[in-house]
């Protein structure tokens, strides 16, 4: 992370709220993407994100390393994510909620509108871990070690699933 944004994150730290939306702004694309791609529901994907970001602002201030804001506000969502998961369990089967594939994101640079969607039904055929730790690897960037302090895989294991949900789209696409 430059200077220039750990200097945001710590004007945000100290009640900034300039700061912190500009810091929100260059992390949200990268945030929906990677709930939409897990949830595929944008209205809770929506959700997760404005949910991740209101921990985040409410809790900056415990932010150690102001060059690791990206990887703290992914590990904020990728909770968040799992509790919406959790709750799609206990409200009604999993399956049901998944099959409610509609729309796409509205940043055309990511992918066309039908490729989205396309995108969105190949990756039912993941496991929600394995889901998780490709769209950590391919919509946000992170390295196998980042994703591993993420969620708490090892980062063996992370590369092995990564490989694995890699193979599984090529077959199923």
């Amino acid at each position: 992370m430059s200077l220039e944004l750990s200097a945001a994150v710590e004007r945000a730290q100290n009640g900034d709220t300039q700061a912190f939306a500009q810091l929100y702004s260059l992390v949200y694309k990268d945030l929906y993407r990677v709930a939409l791609l897990n949830l595929n529901n944008e209205h809770d994907a929506s959700d997760v994100v404005s949910d991740t970001v209101l921990e985040a602002y409410q809790k900056i201030r415990k932010l150690r390393d102001p060059a690791a804001f990206k990887a703290w506000i992914t590990a904020i969502l990728t909770a968040q994510i799992n509790k919406k998961l959790r709750e799609y369990v206990r409200q009604r089967n999993l399956e049901e909620d998944i099959e409610d594939l509609e729309g796409s994101l509205p940043d055309s640079d990511f992918q066309s509108e039908f490729g989205m969607i396309e995108l969105q039904q190949a990756m039912q055929v993941l496991s929600e871990e394995e889901r998780m730790v490709l769209t950590l690897s391919v919509v946000s960037g992170f390295t196998s070690e980042e994703i591993s302090q993420t969620t708490g895989i090892s980062a063996n294991t992370v590369r092995s699933k990564i490989a694995r949900a890699k193979a599984k789209l090529r077959k199923h696409l």
